[in-house]
């Protein structure tokens, strides 16, 4: 069921309940006034009776008048009975049923006054305690014309019931409409976006209520939806042209030494040819095998306590062996007073992997001669290490793409590397809660910051 039927359904439901509610509060509370009214009425007619009926002897001229007066004062289809202390009939005035029998007549004794309903038919009964005995008196009457009020009331309850249902409908489908036309208007403008246009946003994002914060929320997803297909884009085309480089010089290599009989040293330089771009191959593939495994569930890798500063000197030692001719520097920018702050806790190989490489890249692209400084730094929380070049910079443009797998500037294209060591980094460090940014100015170098938690806190005391 779409929503603006539910709302619809759901604010009629509500309206229908409290009117009619209301309709039967007011009809019984009617129904009840009108009864208890009319019973008054009704018990003044019995003592009416009684006076009229049982002290003519003994009472004045002018007094008995007025009882006259009032006795025939009739109600609506009135019927009297007067009955003596031992049940006879005394005095019968007007045709109907009453439901008189001893019961009743020894329930009037007992209450003194007794009320009840015979059919239509209202009846009172009073016991009359007089000079001449004690007596019954039992009046009743039917109130046809409050009855008819009451009918033609019911008849308005209802009536009104089912025109404000009909109102209560029209205006519910419309308010419905209303209230739901933000979020038609969110639902036309999501159709509109496809693939090919993730540039577009959401309007009506700006304001306070709900609407606005879901358009809010949808337009991030869009940003990141947008960064995720560019940087998909980005690496597809990359990896083909990283993969396709040695392919194809391989390829060419083949073809040109099977184009005719050559000497065995021609044959063994495009085998060693062959051998490095097989090699350069495997690099990749090596590459993307530890992007993979840096992409599983961090609960199946194996966690320890180590020494961070212990770490960047592991890592510096192998950067050394790969690049004997690196210039490397490392120093502490502050050297804690307690050096379980130096403490952090994860998958040592792993961090190991991110060190060396971001350490490789700034030694790559540092010109020859020029030195690579390494910072160890210890914040309130994490440990950092800042790794400042002197290369050639990143364009800006490109620095949202550097943690894109294969992407390479074009700044530096000529410089032998596939663009994994970034990326690699990137996702180890997330695994262990951490973080690298990369900051960099054309023609003055780039600086890498790897930031970790400290473990320190957490360390198990040794018993």
């Amino acid at each position: 069921m779409k929503i603006r039927y539910k709302l619809t359904l759901q604010f009629t439901s509500i309206f229908a309940l409290i009117l009619l509610f209301f309709s039967l509060v007011v009809y019984y509370f009617t129904s009840i006034y009108r009864q208890d009214d009319f019973y008054k009425r009704i018990y003044n007619r019995a003592k009416s009776t009684a006076k009229y009926v049982l002290e003519a002897n003994s009472t004045g001229p002018a007094q008995r008048r007025q009882n006259e007066i009032n006795y025939y004062r009739e109600l609506p289809y009135e019927a009297v009975r007067v009955y003596d202390n031992k049940g006879s009939l005394y005095f019968a005035d007007g045709e109907g049923e009453l439901g008189i029998n001893e019961a009743i007549l020894t329930t009037i004794r007992q209450q003194q006054v007794v009320q009840y309903e015979k059919g239509v038919r209202q009846v009172v009964g009073i016991y009359y305690q007089g000079p001449k005995g004690d007596y019954y008196i039992l009046a009743s009457s039917v109130d046809a014309y409050s009855l008819r009020k009451l009918q033609h009331l019911k008849i308005i309850l209802i009536v009104g019931f089912l025109g404000s249902m009909v109102v209560v409908i029209i205006a519910g489908w419309v308010f419905s409409k209303e209230a739901l036309k933000p979020i038609t208007k969110v639902v036309s403008e999501v159709e509109k976006i496809s693939a090919n246009d993730l540039h577009l946003r959401l309007s009506d994002a700006d304001g306070k209520d709900e609407i606005s914060h879901l358009a809010q929320t949808f337009n991030k997803m869009l940003d990141r939806l947008e960064l995720s297909f560019e940087m998909q884009s980005t690496f597809v085309s990359s990896a083909s042209h990283e993969l396709r480089t040695p392919l194809t010089a391989m390829i060419g290599e083949l073809e040109v030494a099977l184009m005719k009989p050559r000497e065995s040293e021609e044959y063994e330089r495009v085998l060693q040819s062959i051998l490095e771009d097989a090699r350069l191959l495997t690099e990749l593939s090596n590459g993307l095998l530890q992007i993979a495994q840096a992409s599983i569930d961090p609960s199946k890798i194996k966690f320890s306590y180590f020494r961070f500063d212990e770490l960047v000197w592991t890592a510096y030692d192998q950067v050394l062996k790969r690049l004997p001719n690196a210039h490397l520097s490392i120093d502490f920018g502050n050297f804690p007073d307690d050096e379980d702050r130096l403490m952090v806790k994860g998958s040592e190989p792993l961090l190991l992997i991110a060190m060396v490489n971001v350490m490789e890249n700034a030694v790559k692209f540092t010109p020859t001669g020029q030195t690579v400084l390494a910072v160890i730094d210890v914040r309130d929380s994490e440990v950092m290490l800042e790794v400042t070049d002197q290369g050639l910079g990143i364009h800006k443009e490109d620095l949202k793409h550097v943690f894109v797998p294969f992407f390479r500037a074009e700044n530096v294209r000529n410089i032998t590397g596939h663009g994994i060591g970034l990326p690699l980094a990137d996702r180890i460090l997330r695994l262990h809660k951490g973080s690298i940014t990369v900051d960099s100015v054309i023609n003055k170098g780039t600086k890498v910051a790897i930031k970790l938690p400290q473990a320190y806190h957490f360390i198990p005391v040794k018993s």
